[in-house]
Protein backbone atom coordinates (compact mmCIF):
# COMPACT_ATOMS: atom_id res chain seq x y z
CA UNK A 1 0.00 0.00 0.00
CA UNK A 2 1.56 3.11 -0.72
CA UNK A 3 2.37 5.71 1.91
CA UNK A 4 0.76 9.18 2.68
CA UNK A 5 2.53 11.69 3.63
CA UNK A 6 2.24 12.97 7.29
CA UNK A 7 1.79 16.24 5.89
CA UNK A 8 -1.23 16.30 3.87
CA UNK A 9 -2.95 19.48 2.28
CA UNK A 10 -5.67 18.70 4.18
CA UNK A 11 -3.44 19.39 7.44
CA UNK A 12 -1.95 22.98 5.91
CA UNK A 13 -4.55 24.24 4.79
CA UNK A 14 -7.16 24.11 7.64
CA UNK A 15 -7.89 27.35 9.18
CA UNK A 16 -8.90 30.03 7.18
CA UNK A 17 -7.27 33.39 7.37
CA UNK A 18 -9.39 36.41 6.84
CA UNK A 19 -7.61 40.27 5.86
CA UNK A 20 -5.23 41.01 7.61
CA UNK A 21 -5.51 42.64 10.96
CA UNK A 22 -8.94 41.26 11.33
CA UNK A 23 -10.15 37.98 12.92
CA UNK A 24 -13.16 36.67 14.35
CA UNK A 25 -15.02 38.76 17.03
CA UNK A 26 -15.77 38.17 20.80
CA UNK A 27 -18.44 36.26 21.90
CA UNK A 28 -21.52 38.94 22.70
CA UNK A 29 -21.63 40.19 26.29
CA UNK A 30 -23.08 38.40 28.96
CA UNK A 31 -22.60 38.80 32.61
CA UNK A 32 -20.34 35.56 33.01
CA UNK A 33 -18.30 37.08 29.82
CA UNK A 34 -17.64 40.79 31.35
CA UNK A 35 -14.43 39.33 34.10
CA UNK A 36 -12.77 38.01 30.98
CA UNK A 37 -12.25 40.20 29.17
CA UNK A 38 -9.25 41.79 29.81
CA UNK A 39 -7.80 38.61 30.28
CA UNK A 40 -8.41 37.25 26.89
CA UNK A 41 -7.42 40.71 25.80
CA UNK A 42 -4.06 40.11 27.58
CA UNK A 43 -4.06 36.55 25.87
CA UNK A 44 -3.34 38.52 22.39
CA UNK A 45 0.83 38.72 23.43
CA UNK A 46 1.04 34.99 23.39
CA UNK A 47 2.11 34.85 20.12
CA UNK A 48 1.40 30.96 19.27
CA UNK A 49 -2.17 31.23 20.81
CA UNK A 50 -4.68 30.92 17.99
CA UNK A 51 -7.97 30.90 19.60
CA UNK A 52 -9.79 30.50 23.32
CA UNK A 53 -13.22 29.22 23.93
CA UNK A 54 -15.04 29.10 27.14
CA UNK A 55 -18.42 27.46 28.53
CA UNK A 56 -19.84 27.60 31.57
CA UNK A 57 -22.74 25.45 32.72
CA UNK A 58 -23.43 24.43 29.12
CA UNK A 59 -23.52 28.19 27.71
CA UNK A 60 -20.47 29.38 25.75
CA UNK A 61 -20.06 32.57 26.90
CA UNK A 62 -16.47 33.78 25.52
CA UNK A 63 -14.77 33.00 22.56
CA UNK A 64 -12.13 34.87 20.52
CA UNK A 65 -9.37 34.09 17.47
CA UNK A 66 -6.41 36.33 17.24
CA UNK A 67 -3.73 36.96 14.39
CA UNK A 68 -6.15 37.28 11.98
CA UNK A 69 -7.90 33.39 12.49
CA UNK A 70 -11.58 32.16 12.19
CA UNK A 71 -12.96 30.48 15.33
CA UNK A 72 -14.92 28.73 12.39
CA UNK A 73 -11.34 26.77 11.03
CA UNK A 74 -10.33 23.27 11.89
CA UNK A 75 -7.24 22.97 13.63
CA UNK A 76 -4.61 19.62 13.94
CA UNK A 77 -5.29 19.50 17.70
CA UNK A 78 -2.12 17.08 17.77
CA UNK A 79 -1.97 14.62 21.02
CA UNK A 80 -5.37 16.43 22.68
CA UNK A 81 -7.00 13.68 20.43
CA UNK A 82 -5.47 11.38 22.73
CA UNK A 83 -8.47 11.92 25.24
CA UNK A 84 -10.83 11.62 22.69
CA UNK A 85 -9.26 7.97 21.58
CA UNK A 86 -9.73 7.41 25.81
CA UNK A 87 -13.69 8.09 25.61
CA UNK A 88 -13.94 5.61 22.59
CA UNK A 89 -12.16 2.74 23.95
CA UNK A 90 -14.94 3.19 27.25
CA UNK A 91 -17.80 3.33 24.80
CA UNK A 92 -16.20 0.09 22.87
CA UNK A 93 -16.38 -1.39 26.33
CA UNK A 94 -20.03 -0.31 27.19
CA UNK A 95 -20.69 -1.74 23.93
CA UNK A 96 -19.44 -4.82 24.88
CA UNK A 97 -16.62 -4.98 21.71
CA UNK A 98 -13.63 -4.73 24.54
CA UNK A 99 -14.41 -6.43 27.71
CA UNK A 100 -12.62 -4.03 29.52
CA UNK A 101 -9.41 -1.99 31.20
CA UNK A 102 -7.68 -5.53 32.12
CA UNK A 103 -8.21 -7.27 28.57
CA UNK A 104 -4.76 -8.38 27.28
CA UNK A 105 -3.80 -7.02 24.10
CA UNK A 106 -1.84 -9.91 22.73
CA UNK A 107 -5.30 -11.75 21.31
CA UNK A 108 -6.22 -8.57 19.65
CA UNK A 109 -3.04 -7.81 17.70
CA UNK A 110 -2.02 -11.41 17.29
CA UNK A 111 -1.00 -11.17 13.80
CA UNK A 112 1.28 -8.17 14.19
CA UNK A 113 3.78 -9.57 16.89
CA UNK A 114 7.38 -9.90 16.41
CA UNK A 115 8.83 -13.12 15.29
CA UNK A 116 9.93 -13.60 18.66
CA UNK A 117 7.77 -11.44 21.02
CA UNK A 118 9.12 -11.24 24.66
CA UNK A 119 7.04 -13.03 27.07
CA UNK A 120 5.74 -9.82 28.80
CA UNK A 121 3.91 -8.54 26.00
CA UNK A 122 1.60 -10.75 27.13
CA UNK A 123 0.89 -8.89 30.34
CA UNK A 124 0.15 -5.36 28.06
CA UNK A 125 -3.88 -5.01 29.38
CA UNK A 126 -5.90 -2.33 27.39
CA UNK A 127 -5.54 -0.11 30.65
CA UNK A 128 -2.00 0.21 30.34
CA UNK A 129 -1.98 1.14 26.76
CA UNK A 130 -4.67 3.65 27.94
CA UNK A 131 -2.53 4.94 31.10
CA UNK A 132 0.92 4.87 28.79
CA UNK A 133 1.87 2.11 31.44
CA UNK A 134 3.21 -0.26 28.88
CA UNK A 135 6.56 -0.80 29.33
CA UNK A 136 7.33 -0.63 25.83
CA UNK A 137 10.20 1.74 24.65
CA UNK A 138 8.44 5.38 23.71
CA UNK A 139 7.47 5.79 20.23
CA UNK A 140 6.89 9.71 21.13
CA UNK A 141 10.07 12.46 21.47
CA UNK A 142 12.82 11.10 20.05
CA UNK A 143 11.93 7.80 18.30
CA UNK A 144 8.76 9.45 16.51
CA UNK A 145 10.77 9.77 13.79
CA UNK A 146 11.87 6.84 12.98
CA UNK A 147 8.83 4.94 14.35
CA UNK A 148 6.11 6.81 11.66
CA UNK A 149 9.03 5.85 9.26
CA UNK A 150 7.90 2.02 9.46
CA UNK A 151 6.03 0.00 7.19
CA UNK A 152 3.55 -0.96 9.29
CA UNK A 153 3.06 1.30 13.21
CA UNK A 154 1.58 -1.31 14.66
CA UNK A 155 4.24 -3.55 14.75
CA UNK A 156 6.49 -1.44 15.03
CA UNK A 157 5.12 -0.38 18.50
CA UNK A 158 4.91 -4.30 19.45
CA UNK A 159 8.46 -4.29 18.50
CA UNK A 160 9.84 -1.64 20.89
CA UNK A 161 12.25 -3.07 23.29
CA UNK A 162 10.65 -3.19 27.17
CA UNK A 163 12.14 -0.38 29.54
CA UNK A 164 10.19 -1.03 32.20
CA UNK A 165 7.55 -3.84 33.29
CA UNK A 166 3.43 -3.46 32.23
CA UNK A 167 2.08 -1.59 34.85
CA UNK A 168 5.19 0.28 35.54
CA UNK A 169 6.26 3.77 34.93
CA UNK A 170 4.22 6.56 32.59
CA UNK A 171 5.90 6.05 29.78
CA UNK A 172 4.35 8.83 27.00
CA UNK A 173 4.28 7.15 23.88
CA UNK A 174 1.79 7.81 20.25
CA UNK A 175 2.03 4.46 19.82
CA UNK A 176 0.04 3.27 22.67
CA UNK A 177 -2.77 5.36 21.78
CA UNK A 178 -2.08 4.00 17.84
CA UNK A 179 -2.18 0.83 19.41
CA UNK A 180 -5.84 1.34 20.86
CA UNK A 181 -7.14 2.84 17.60
CA UNK A 182 -5.98 -0.57 15.84
CA UNK A 183 -7.79 -2.30 18.42
CA UNK A 184 -11.12 -1.07 17.38
CA UNK A 185 -10.33 -1.76 14.17
CA UNK A 186 -10.25 -4.78 14.22
CA UNK A 187 -12.95 -5.72 16.85
CA UNK A 188 -15.55 -3.67 15.41
CA UNK A 189 -14.74 -4.10 11.65
CA UNK A 190 -15.05 -0.50 11.51
CA UNK A 191 -12.72 2.48 11.03
CA UNK A 192 -11.77 4.56 14.04
CA UNK A 193 -13.01 7.38 12.03
CA UNK A 194 -16.14 5.93 11.52
CA UNK A 195 -16.53 4.68 15.02
CA UNK A 196 -16.04 8.35 15.74
CA UNK A 197 -18.60 9.62 13.81
CA UNK A 198 -21.20 7.54 14.85
CA UNK A 199 -20.20 6.99 18.78
CA UNK A 200 -19.77 10.63 19.23
CA UNK A 201 -21.84 11.90 16.33
CA UNK A 202 -24.78 12.20 19.28
CA UNK A 203 -22.67 15.50 21.11
CA UNK A 204 -24.37 18.42 19.31
CA UNK A 205 -21.25 20.11 17.17
CA UNK A 206 -18.75 17.31 17.41
CA UNK A 207 -16.97 16.25 13.85
CA UNK A 208 -13.60 15.48 12.62
CA UNK A 209 -12.93 17.23 9.51
CA UNK A 210 -9.26 15.63 8.84
CA UNK A 211 -7.35 12.97 10.35
CA UNK A 212 -4.31 10.80 8.62
CA UNK A 213 -3.61 7.29 8.65
CA UNK A 214 -0.69 4.46 9.01
CA UNK A 215 0.07 2.43 6.06
CA UNK A 216 -2.50 0.18 6.36
CA UNK A 217 -4.58 2.76 6.66
CA UNK A 218 -5.64 2.74 10.59
CA UNK A 219 -6.55 6.42 11.50
CA UNK A 220 -3.70 7.62 13.49
CA UNK A 221 -4.58 6.91 17.60
CA UNK A 222 -3.58 10.29 19.59
CA UNK A 223 -2.30 12.26 16.64
CA UNK A 224 -3.05 14.24 13.56
CA UNK A 225 -6.35 14.76 13.93
CA UNK A 226 -8.20 18.08 12.84
CA UNK A 227 -11.07 19.98 14.69
CA UNK A 228 -12.83 22.71 14.98
CA UNK A 229 -12.58 24.58 18.36
CA UNK A 230 -16.19 24.73 18.70
CA UNK A 231 -16.49 20.51 18.20
CA UNK A 232 -13.85 19.74 20.86
CA UNK A 233 -15.17 22.82 23.02
CA UNK A 234 -18.60 20.53 22.80
CA UNK A 235 -16.77 16.94 23.41
CA UNK A 236 -15.41 18.28 26.23
CA UNK A 237 -18.82 20.04 27.33
CA UNK A 238 -19.60 16.15 26.78
CA UNK A 239 -17.07 14.78 29.10
CA UNK A 240 -17.88 17.26 31.79
CA UNK A 241 -21.84 16.39 31.93
CA UNK A 242 -21.23 12.80 32.77
CA UNK A 243 -20.85 11.98 29.31
CA UNK A 244 -24.39 13.63 28.56
CA UNK A 245 -25.24 15.69 25.05
CA UNK A 246 -27.64 18.96 25.42
CA UNK A 247 -30.45 16.56 24.95
CA UNK A 248 -29.88 14.42 28.11
CA UNK A 249 -28.60 11.34 25.72
CA UNK A 250 -25.78 9.35 27.49
CA UNK A 251 -23.14 9.22 24.73
CA UNK A 252 -20.32 8.36 26.90
CA UNK A 253 -20.40 6.27 30.34
CA UNK A 254 -20.25 8.48 33.01
CA UNK A 255 -18.72 5.69 35.28
CA UNK A 256 -15.73 5.44 32.04
CA UNK A 257 -15.47 9.19 32.36
CA UNK A 258 -14.66 8.92 35.92
CA UNK A 259 -12.17 5.88 35.37
CA UNK A 260 -10.50 8.19 32.74
CA UNK A 261 -9.96 11.24 35.46
CA UNK A 262 -8.85 8.80 38.04
CA UNK A 263 -5.16 9.56 38.40
CA UNK A 264 -2.65 6.37 37.83
CA UNK A 265 0.60 7.61 37.47
CA UNK A 266 2.31 10.60 36.51
CA UNK A 267 4.09 12.49 33.96
CA UNK A 268 7.92 12.27 34.44
CA UNK A 269 8.01 15.85 32.93
CA UNK A 270 5.88 17.50 34.42
CA UNK A 271 4.73 15.60 37.69
CA UNK A 272 0.66 16.01 36.53
CA UNK A 273 -1.10 13.18 36.78
CA UNK A 274 -2.29 10.96 34.08
CA UNK A 275 -5.32 8.94 33.98
CA UNK A 276 -6.89 7.03 30.76
CA UNK A 277 -5.87 9.51 27.96
CA UNK A 278 -6.30 12.85 30.83
CA UNK A 279 -4.20 14.41 32.66
CA UNK A 280 -4.71 16.17 35.96
CA UNK A 281 -3.58 19.18 38.10
CA UNK A 282 -4.97 21.59 40.06
CA UNK A 283 -5.48 25.38 38.59
CA UNK A 284 -6.64 28.50 40.25
CA UNK A 285 -7.59 25.75 43.81
CA UNK A 286 -9.82 23.50 41.11
CA UNK A 287 -9.19 20.14 40.36
CA UNK A 288 -8.36 19.84 36.24
CA UNK A 289 -8.65 17.82 33.78
CA UNK A 290 -7.05 17.90 30.85
CA UNK A 291 -5.82 17.01 27.32
CA UNK A 292 -2.72 18.21 25.87
CA UNK A 293 -1.36 18.25 22.29
CA UNK A 294 1.86 19.55 20.39
CA UNK A 295 1.98 23.01 19.93
CA UNK A 296 -0.53 23.68 22.51
CA UNK A 297 -3.78 22.43 21.86
CA UNK A 298 -5.60 22.63 24.80
CA UNK A 299 -8.91 21.15 26.23
CA UNK A 300 -9.48 21.81 30.10
CA UNK A 301 -12.46 20.53 31.93
CA UNK A 302 -13.10 22.46 36.09
CA UNK A 303 -15.60 20.20 37.11
CA UNK A 304 -16.76 21.85 40.03
CA UNK A 305 -17.18 25.21 37.89
CA UNK A 306 -19.27 23.99 35.46
CA UNK A 307 -15.91 25.03 32.88
CA UNK A 308 -14.79 23.89 29.86
CA UNK A 309 -11.86 25.81 28.23
CA UNK A 310 -10.58 24.79 24.65
CA UNK A 311 -7.60 26.80 23.30
CA UNK A 312 -5.66 26.19 19.65
CA UNK A 313 -2.25 27.40 19.16
CA UNK A 314 0.74 27.18 16.06
CA UNK A 315 0.83 23.65 15.97
CA UNK A 316 4.06 23.96 14.19
CA UNK A 317 6.28 24.79 16.86
CA UNK A 318 6.62 23.27 20.62
CA UNK A 319 4.68 24.22 23.70
CA UNK A 320 6.74 22.46 26.07
CA UNK A 321 10.08 23.66 26.51
CA UNK A 322 9.00 26.39 25.40
CA UNK A 323 7.13 27.50 27.74
CA UNK A 324 4.21 28.33 26.47
CA UNK A 325 2.58 25.07 27.92
CA UNK A 326 2.67 26.62 31.06
CA UNK A 327 1.39 29.99 30.11
CA UNK A 328 -1.40 28.50 28.67
CA UNK A 329 -1.78 26.99 32.35
CA UNK A 330 -1.48 29.98 33.72
CA UNK A 331 -4.12 31.58 31.27
CA UNK A 332 -6.59 28.51 32.58
CA UNK A 333 -6.21 29.31 35.88
CA UNK A 334 -7.11 33.38 35.54
CA UNK A 335 -10.25 31.99 33.75
CA UNK A 336 -11.26 29.70 36.48
CA UNK A 337 -10.70 32.12 39.02
CA UNK A 338 -12.13 34.64 36.92
CA UNK A 339 -15.29 32.86 35.61
CA UNK A 340 -16.26 30.37 38.58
Amino acid sequence: MKRRSLLAAPLLLLTPRLAVGQGSPPEPASPDAAPLTPILDRAASLSPLRTILVSKDGTRIAARAYRGLSLEGASNIKSASKSIIAMLAGIAIGKGVLEGPDQKIVPLLRADLPADPDPRLNEITLGNLLSMQAGLERTSGAYYGRWIASRNWVRAALARPFVDEPGGEMLYSTGSTHLISAILTRTTGRSTLALARDWLGGIEGFSITSWERDPQGIYFGGNQMAMRPSSLLAFAECCRNGGRNRAGQQVIPESWIAECWRVRTASRFTGDGYGYGWFTRELAGQAVHYGWGYGGQMLYVVPARGLSIVMTSDADTPSGRTGHRDDLHALAAEIVSAAG
